[in-house]
């Protein structure tokens, strides 16, 4: 259980018998403003000290910003100052949430108020009935100060970043859950709309989506559901936790245009396979090319293989899409020389497809096969392999093409549908082929595997 605030001492060291305020200077200050900024705070009571450092600190960290920006517009300090009052506002409200006795919680309030009294200021005027009448905006920050930090309005990002912590996401769809955040609260400013979870009605998730393809610069649904969904995702969560009474983004989603037969991603024909396997790509690319048509496995789990996972005539690729775990499909007879060739002299570790190692900043959302993808598509198109439809982004035909025609000349060999879907992948109900996976049903998926034949190419 955490310790109440009025035993922190964040911000606090002990000073002979009395406390003070300590905040470390940036490096690149210190020869300015020494290693720390120190303020006594003249008590020897822990919690007086708690109830009194935030003052101090903000006046700490004040002279710490001004010596970084000493060119600070006015507009550009009261700004910041906003952030910083709404940040604290923020922990006070956990402390608030977190404390143990109503004695407690009536001292972070008194707290709060002393706070939202030094953000009005001194009264510019007395209006009717004797009622002081303080500066507008720097009443409305009093306000919101207040309204926040007792939990009466709670931003809509509060609980974003617990909640992302829990979240078992990769780290692109990490990247959609705070831009959906950011294009709420970009939203919101427009709109004049408070940016909480108590403004977010029904109604507001209407208007929202209404205006989000103006905010994305696109009216793609797939894009525009991408960002709903995953505000559905974080309201669900909400719900499930009482912060929200229910999810307002339920059933919100933007319908896909109907699609005529000749404007769907299509498998490749075995004219435009020949000319793909007969080109004169790179070998690595004829390799992966080769995997993908005799496995039916997305790009990228091909080209995150290692030795390992290439074993007894198996491969094991790594979770695609909501796949709950890493997945079996049996090696084609016809990819064992590629494979034996690729695994020679190396270790259980080493890749099957050094060539493409992914990107080199830890930080990048792209996956491994981005740069593969590439190379693929240009070549694809030196081949005048494509099928570009007025209106659609891509070709109707692209590297998952190779994984639609595994599947149609599967099923032209009469394979059971339940186990194509279990070798490439798909979702299914019933048929599980997994890492422990033995049996006829491993069998059964290697003779799936084998019914598939590349087309007949010239010598």
């Amino acid at each position: 259980m955490p310790a109440p605030s009025s035993a922190d001492t964040k911000y606090l060291e002990s000073h002979g018998s009395k406390w003070r305020v300590v905040v470390n200077v940036p490096r690149q200050l210190k020869g300015k403003l020494g290693t720390k900024l120190k303020r006594a705070l003249g008590t020897d009571s822990l919690s007086e000290a708690n109830r009194l450092k935030w003052d101090v600190i903000a006046e700490l960290k004040a002279i710490i910003e001004q010596a970084q920006n000493p060119t600070m517009t006015k507009d550009a300090a009261i700004a910041l100052a906003r952030v910083k009052a709404m940040e604290e506002a923020r922990r006070l409200s956990r402390q608030r949430l977190l404390a143990l006795t109503s004695h407690e919680r009536q001292r972070i309030d008194d707290h709060i108020e002393d706070r939202a009294e030094h953000f009005a200021g001194e009264p510019i005027g007395v209006g009717d009935m004797g009622v002081a009448e303080y500066e507008p905006e720097r009443d409305a920050l009093a306000m919101q100060f207040m309204a926040i930090a007792k939990n009466a309005e709670t931003p809509v990002d509060f609980h974003h970043d617990r909640y992302m912590s829990m979240a078992n996401v990769k780290a692109r769809t990490a990247a959609d859950d705070h831009r959906a955040i950011k294009h709420l609260k970009s939203w919101c400013d427009t709109k004049g709309l408070p940016a909480t979870l108590q403004s977010i009605t029904k109604r507001e998730a209407v208007r929202f989506c209404d205006d989000l393809h103006e905010l994305v610069g696109t009216r793609d649904p797939a894009t525009l559901n991408k960002y709903v969904s995953r505000l559905s995702v974080y309201w669900t969560w909400l719900e499930k936790r009482h912060e929200v009474e229910f999810n307002v983004w339920r059933n919100r989603r933007f319908n896909k245009p109907m699609q005529t037969t000749d404007q769907k991603e299509r498998p490749f024909t075995d004219k435009e396979m020949k000319a793909l396997l007969t080109g004169s790509a790179s070998q690595a690319m004829h390799d992966v090319m080769r995997v993908a048509a005799l496995s039916g496995a997305r790009l990228d789990a091909i080209v995150c293989l290692r030795v390992k996972d290439c074993r007894n005539n198996t491969f094991i690729f790594k979770p695609q899409k909501k796949e709950p775990g890493s997945r079996l499909c049996p090696i084609h007879p016809d990819l064992n020389e590629i494979i034996s060739r690729r695994s020679e002299g190396k270790e259980d570790d080493d890749d099957i497809f050094p060539e493409w190692p992914g990107p080199k900043k830890s930080t990048s959302l792209r996956e491994r096969s981005f740069k593969t993808s590439n190379q693929f598509t240009e070549y694809r198109r030196e081949m005048g392999v494509d099928d570009q439809k007025e209106g659609k982004r891509r070709s109707l035909v692209n590297f998952h093409s190779f994984r639609r025609w595994f599947a149609t000349k599967a099923e032209q060999a009469d394979q059971a549908e339940g186990i194509i879907a279990a070798v490439i992948g798909h979702k299914r109900n019933g048929i599980t082929l997994g890492i422990y996976s033995a049996g006829p049903l491993l069998e059964q998926a290697r003779r799936c595997v084998e019914a598939v034949k590349l087309p007949v190419l010239p010598t």
